[in-house]
């Protein structure tokens, strides 16, 4: 079976496509590398025992997203590619809806084109926006908060009238929390070009001394130590959820939406102070006033995964910040 696999490259694309080549699955990686590394192809193939087929283009790009599915037998698709920097989709919502959106809709069209009609879509819990009950499940209302979370509403939305046009299609929407964490090796992780937006990058950067300080945002929220609760999953754990639900997608009755996430919430200082026992670095960190749009608290419901993906995350938070530790550590010796 062979799986087109977008934005292969980057963080969360990566581990899985490592897992899908372990699996024995043959895969095509479609990726513009705007915010990933050609190396990471390297310990892809590494790792995964086996070279990709990768295709360096920009699914905005039709002719050449329209080329790659005429050169390759493809079954199914996972679509990771896309803009993902909360902030930055705020200070540029043009930007974001054009890339997102139009990258989305070009791939469905040379899919229709192709006969390829299983998808497995790269959603976010932000399509819930500010949860009015934890935890999380697929049926909470959906409302976002910021241009990012609004493009995968959009997507959402989209996939479901796409799959009401034709009964053809089989469609997993993924909604992940907080990926953290790296493979066991240190070969791939998070690798955010720039300063990261995510939380756990920068305790690495700030744990190996490449930048002085972290920034908790807000320590009045309304709970137990003041600052935000998030459901934090290993990025392993989330990657395992793309096969399961790659396996599920045959007897899928048109489009469904799954969570991916521990079902357990954890504030930020408990992410500070656990990522400090793991690895014995002290992390420096100062009080910084509320960002706009942050949720007090966001955990998920993850039974359904569980119960018809046959999915849930084994790893804890001690394992998730002791591996993205060991990729930091690695990256600083290349």
């Amino acid at each position: 079976m062979s799986i087109l696999v977008t934005g292969g490259a980057g963080y969360i694309g990566s581990h899985t496509s490592v897992l899908l080549l372990n699996a024995g699955y043959d895969i095509v990686i479609a990726d513009n590398f705007s915010n990933s590394s050609e190396e990471t192809i390297a310990r892809i193939t590494e790792l995964g025992g086996r070279a990709p087929a990768v295709e360096h283009v920009d699914l905005c790009d039709m002719a050449a997203l329209d080329a790659v599915f005429a050169r390759y037998p493809i079954d199914a698709v996972i679509h990771f590619a896309g803009l993902k920097a909360v902030g930055e989709s705020v200070a540029q919502p043009l930007f974001y809806y054009g890339n997102n959106i139009v990258s989305t809709i070009n791939l469905c069209k040379c899919m229709e084109k192709y006969d390829v009609h299983q998808l497995v879509f790269s959603s976010s819990a932000t399509v819930y926006g500010m949860p009015e009950t934890v935890p999380l499940r697929e049926d909470a209302p959906l409302h976002t908060l910021n241009p990012y979370g609004a493009t995968k509403l959009v997507i959402e939305n989209m996939l479901r009238d796409v799959s009401a046009s034709n009964a053809d299609w089989r469609i997993a929407l993924l909604r992940y929390f907080n990926p953290i964490g790296a493979h066991e090796s240190g070969l791939i992780g998070e690798a955010p070009n720039g300063i990261p937006n995510n939380l756990m990058p920068y305790i690495t950067q700030v744990a190996s001394g490449v930048r002085a300080e972290l920034s908790v945002f807000g320590s009045d929220y309304p709970t137990a130590d003041g600052t935000c609760i998030r459901d934090y999953i290993h990025v392993m754990d989330l990657a395992q959820g793309h096969l399961q639900a790659l396996k599920k997608l045959p007897t899928i009755n048109g489009i469904d939406a799954y969570n991916l996430g521990t079902g357990t919430g954890y504030s930020v200082l408990d992410v500070i102070h656990t990522f400090e026992e793991a690895t014995g670095v002290t992390i420096p960190y100062r009080i910084a006033p509320r960002r706009p749009g942050d949720a007090p608290v966001s955990y998920a419901d993850p039974t359904k995964a569980h119960t018809e993906l046959d999915w849930k995350a084994e790893r804890g938070l001690h394992d998730m910040c002791k591996d993205a530790w060991r990729f930091q550590l690695q990256k600083e010796d290349h």
